[in-house]
This record gives C-alpha cells, structure tokens and sequence, in this order.
C-alpha cells in the first residue's frame, strides 16, 4: 500500500530541512553502513520520463516488501540536497549529467567537464563525486537519454543517411534546429563539424526536441533538429534520428541514484537492478510516447511495462 505523496515535514525539508544526513564538513568520510529503511520515497524530476522511472523504481520497490511514497521536485537544485539528507531516497538520474551537475558543485561552475561518451570513466568520475555526499551510484542499465539527431526519413532515403558520418561525408549545407546554445556547445555545432565534418551553415534556434524545431525540418526549412534518443514523437513528424556512430554525445545512461544511509542496502540494488535486464531506449520511447500523445497514466504505463517483462 502506498502512502499519501508528501507528508508536510517532507515538503518543508525540500527548502528548510527537518531532517539531518551527512554534513557538508564531513564529506569526506563516509563510515555508515548502507542503511535498508522499511519505507522509501522515490523522486521524479517532473517530465515523463523521470515520471515513468520513479513509477517504475516505485512499483519494483513495493513488491521487494517496502512501503513507497513518490514525490515529485522539478529541480535538481532542490531534489539532490534532499536526497543528501535522506528526505528523498532514491532517483532517477543519468550518469554524464549527473556527474558533470555534482563536479561544479564540488569544484565551481569553471571545472572541467567529468562526463563523456566513455561510461565507465564517466560512472568512475559520477562515484567518485556522489560517495562523499553520501549518495550510492547503482549500476546503469541499457537504457541511454543522450542527445540525437533527427532529420526527414525522406531526406535520409534521398541522400542514402543513417549515420552521422554519412551527413558529415555527403558534404551537404545543414541548417540545424535546436537551442541557440549550440552554437558553442561542444556535443552540438562545434562537434558536428569537427568530429563528423558536418557542414553547419546556421543553427535556428527554437529549441532542443520543441514542436516547432522538428516541424520546421518537416517543413524543409532547417535540414536537421536536435533532439533527445527518447523522443517519442518523432514518427508523427516524418523523422528518424542518424546514428552517434563516433560517439559525439556523452554517456547519460539512465542510473538509480540513493542515499546510503537509508536505501544503500543490496536488497534496494538488486530490486531496482531487475531493470537493468530488460529496460531499452526504446522501450522507454515507447512509454513516453504512450504517455505523451496516447494521454496514458505514467503509472498504467510503468505497470504494465514491468507486468509484461514478467517484474510484477
């Protein structure tokens, strides 16, 4: 039986804090043993996929023999101090950009990036930073939500593309939907042109994965759009996303982050591990897009989801 989604000392911790986890002057030990708390609540960022995932890490959770309680934070800012101080216990993150978020924490908004295509090194980098926090990295699964690149399934078929380096190699002049940052970010136009040799002669900036970036593709006016390896509604615009084949975009590998002291135990990991056996980019694509354009409950999804892959 779940609980109610919040009690009140739960929604005030998130800016005041009434419970206490490990200090800040004292990150650099960690001596607690991993804590096995018979009631758990799980944080979702807000969006679908994060919604899915807690759902689903919620559900898992539940049949192991704990009581959950979901909670949604739409701010990392908030939602990573509580899970520090076990007010939240577990989340849904992904390893590049969670490693990369606790690196400028740590070392200032300067510090060289952590994560990178390389998941190992990034999950290593992303361990190394969460463990004096008092934060428990589990081990990723299959599923990845990276940046992608989409264009028409018709300009694909015309100019023979499915990767990359066939654009980069057709020496065709892109225009380039996405957010007006990517002109200097190096996974987007600076990457395009020096790791694949893309010709990038404009970015339009209307955003990473927004409606009017893929229908301006459609539409021909821009050639290509960014957008996210998850994106579920690709197909209702006519496009397919060209393969990372050099490995441009950073290995955000979806991972079960929790806070030691209370949901550090090996029964935790090995209920949320049963995921990582099953779950796809594509599968989560699909639920996405179930939820999206199909208005499904991101809870009927992740239920049936996991009830079909035999979890429940």
């Amino acid at each position: 039986m779940r609980r109610p989604l919040a009690t009140t000392c739960l929604l005030t911790a998130l800016l005041a804090g009434c419970t206490t986890g490990p200090s800040l002057e004292n990150q650099g030990e960690v001596t607690a043993p991993p804590g096995d708390s018979k009631s758990l609540t799980i944080g979702s960022a807000g969006f679908t996929e994060s919604d899915l995932l807690a759902q689903m890490y919620a559900k898992l959770l539940s049949k192991a023999g704990y009581r959950t309680t979901l909670l949604t934070v739409a701010n990392r800012e908030l939602y990573e101090p509580a899970l520090e101080s076990g007010q939240i216990d577990v989340v849904p993150e992904y390893a590049a950009t969670f490693a990369d978020w606790l690196n400028a924490k740590a070392n200032g908004a300067d510090a060289p990036p952590v994560g990178s295509p390389d998941l190992g090194a990034t999950m290593t980098a992303l361990r190394e930073l969460a463990t004096p926090r008092g934060l428990t990295v589990l081990d990723p699964g299959k599923a990845v939500d990276q940046n992608a690149f989409a264009v028409t399934s018709a300009y694909a078929k015309q100019h023979d593309l499915k990767t990359l380096s066939d654009l980069g190699r057709s020496g065709l002049k892109v225009r380039l939907a996405a957010g007006d940052e990517c002109v200097k970010r190096p996974y987007c136009q600076p990457g395009l042109e020096k790791t694949y040799g893309i010709d990038i002669t404009a970015v339009d900036p209307k955003g990473v994965g927004t409606t009017q970036a893929k229908k301006a593709v459609q539409a021909g006016q821009d050639q290509m759009v960014l957008t996210t390896s998850t994106d579920a509604t690709l197909g209702e615009f006519g496009l397919v996303l060209l393969a990372d084949d050099k490995k441009l975009q950073n290995a955000d590998y979806i991972v079960p982050v929790v806070n030691r002291s209370r949901a550090g135990s090996e029964k935790v990991a090995a209920a949320l591990g049963k995921l990582n056996t099953v779950l796809t980019t594509a599968d989560l694509a699909s639920m996405n897009q179930q939820v999206d354009s199909w208005r499904r409950l991101p809870e009927d999804v992740a239920e049936t989801y996991l009830e079909e892959k035999g979890l429940l």
